[in-house]
């Protein structure tokens, strides 16, 4: 029997997957504390954890015995996945069952910033709807317009899938091209400041890496359309929010939709939740309720296979079977 720490309670379904291993659970809907994060893996033999845990070296010293780390989540940039390979502890996350439901939500977004659905509500909410305008809340169409993908990963595809039900040209900029996506999709790669000047309306499904940090900086915002619209539904930090102010203050682009933003959570004085021209959700890209079964039974699948000694089926660095400890 493995001892293992969840570190958020997950859908009682996948749970139910640990039967048989001695399972300790965080209580609570918030992130775990780090004092007591580190002080309960200490004995523990796997650790199934959120992407709002820092998994780094002390996070690893205190939990000398682990053996498998499961996120329940595809993105990493919390984990140091060079950390656990030279400890030679595998890292599962979820890739492929939140894809469609993101997606979903990058379109949920786009529309709802284009057709500016949220400044719609604000104004019948605050009793100002007296008669029709036929000029009131112009927005901007997505049908037949130009659409900018920021990273074409396995969401990005999907993003650029739904496209074609609005006739939109697709352009994207990635760290290489993918001729299987253009073939499915019809989407053009481009540089990315072509793509920025270009599209009617740009989406970020990138990884967050040192690399990509603030890819969306001012220069970048300065360079799209006084019309676009921009949506993040990737990681916070791709976008500089300073800059970001500054361009939807001064009419530099249309508007914004952030499912994710820097910091996170961003605070509620932050002036972005200030503009109108602004919408902000609570990194919900994935919250459906099968999805998130999904994900907690995959996260579970992968930390099983780790205690168990077999190859951890979706792994985040799988470098980790040909390392040497």
């Amino acid at each position: 029997m493995a001892r293992v720490v969840v570190t958020r309670p997950i859908n009682p379904r996948a749970a139910g997957l640990m039967e048989g291993h001695e399972v300790w659970t965080w209580p609570e809907n918030r992130t775990m504390p780090r004092e007591a994060l580190l002080e309960q893996i200490a004995d523990a033999d796997g650790a199934l954890v959120m992407l709002t845990d820092r998994v780094d070296d002390e996070f690893l010293e205190a939990g000398r015995l682990l053996v498998v780390v499961s996120q329940m989540a595809v993105g990493v940039d919390n984990i140091d996945l060079d950390a656990c390979t030279r400890r030679g502890i595998p890292v599962g996350h979820t890739p492929e069952v939140l894809t469609e439901t993101t997606a979903d939500m990058a379109w949920a977004l786009l529309a709802a910033a284009a057709r500016r659905i949220p400044e719609g509500r604000d104004y019948v909410l605050g009793g100002h709807w007296r008669e029709w305008d036929p000029d009131l809340l112009l927005g901007s169409d997505l049908w037949g317009t130009t659409l900018g993908i920021v990273g074409m990963g396995r969401i990005g595809a999907a993003v650029a899938r739904r496209a074609a039900g609005f006739s939109m040209r697709v352009v994207y900029n990635s760290r290489s091209p993918k001729p299987e996506v253009e073939e499915e999709t019809g989407a053009a790669y481009v540089e990315l400041a072509e793509l920025l000047a270009d599209a009617d309306h740009v989406v970020i499904t990138a990884a967050y890496t040192p690399e990509t940090h603030h890819v969306i900086d001012q220069a970048s915002l300065l360079a799209m359309k006084p019309t676009a619209t921009l949506v993040n539904i990737a990681r916070g930090p791709l976008v500089d929010p300073d800059a970001l102010c500054r361009a939807l203050r001064s009419g530099v682009i249309g508007g914004a939709a952030l499912d994710v933003t820097e910091p996170e959570p961003i605070p509620s004085d932050h002036e972005l939740l200030s503009l109108p021209n602004c919408l902000v959700i609570p990194h919900l890209g994935s919250a459906s309720r099968g999805t998130r079964l999904a994900m907690a039974t995959r996260a579970v699948e992968n930390l099983l296979a780790g205690l168990a000694g077999k190859r951890v089926p979706w792994c985040a660095n799988p470098g980790v079977y040909s390392h040497e400890k």
